[in-house]
């Protein structure tokens, strides 16, 4: 079966322009971005889901700005309960934020994005935990603890966060900070600056 497909993919290659089938692709994503974002609370003028979300919740609590671009896979929830405490989340973009594919972007508090973010591949910002770090919690699943949060997140205008970099809770990112790939943020982030590291850490303040 799978020989026959790839067949009819280098048939269909013959038979159909690169252009036209860039245009069908676009085409198939406005369908989906509009099928999908109504659900928002907001979601802005032009802004695109690019393929398909990998998992999305709680959108009502999500708001998008203008020019959005979200590229495939990314996983975008906001949890308003999880195993019967209830929460009351809040993730906003920007305008002309692009988030690559396969990042991660979970709130059970706050996470504020300003405008013009730039992602990496697999980036994960997240304000909460899976339990906290005590002997109690540890001796239960991970499965089975209970959602905590150390704080929300804001993240600044024109802010670039490298590849596999991830963004953990109760941080503040400036304005024109660079995050470098795979690092780990846990404390604040001047603006203008870079961070690199686990944990990162200033190596270049402008």
């Amino acid at each position: 079966m799978r020989t026959i497909l790839l067949y009819l993919g280098k048939l269909w290659s013959y038979i159909t322009p690169r252009k036209l089938s860039y245009y069908c692709q676009r085409a198939a994503d406005y369908l989906y971005t509009g099928y999908t974002s109504r659900r928002f609370k907001h979601w802005g003028k032009h802004s695109i889901v690019q393929g398909r979300w990998r998992d999305l919740c709680g959108e009502e609590c999500i708001e998008v700005g203008d020019d959005c671009t979200f590229y495939p896979d990314v996983e975008l929830t906001s949890w308003t309960e999880y195993k019967g405490t209830e929460f009351h989340p809040a993730i906003r973009f920007g305008n002309g934020c692009t988030i690559r594919n396969r990042n991660h972007i979970t709130a059970v508090g706050s996470i504020r994005i300003g405008d013009n973010l730039l992602t990496g591949n697999d980036v994960l910002i997240s304000d909460n935990n899976h339990g906290k770090i005590d002997k109690t919690d540890l001796l239960i699943r991970p499965q089975n603890r209970n959602i905590t949060t150390k704080g929300g997140i804001t993240i600044g205008n024109n802010v670039w966060i490298g590849e596999k970099a991830a963004i953990l809770g109760n941080v503040s990112i400036g304005d024109g900070a660079v995050i470098a790939a795979n690092s780990v943020v846990t404390k604040d982030v001047p603006s203008y600056s870079v961070v690199a590291g686990i944990p990162a850490i200033v190596i270049k303040q402008l």
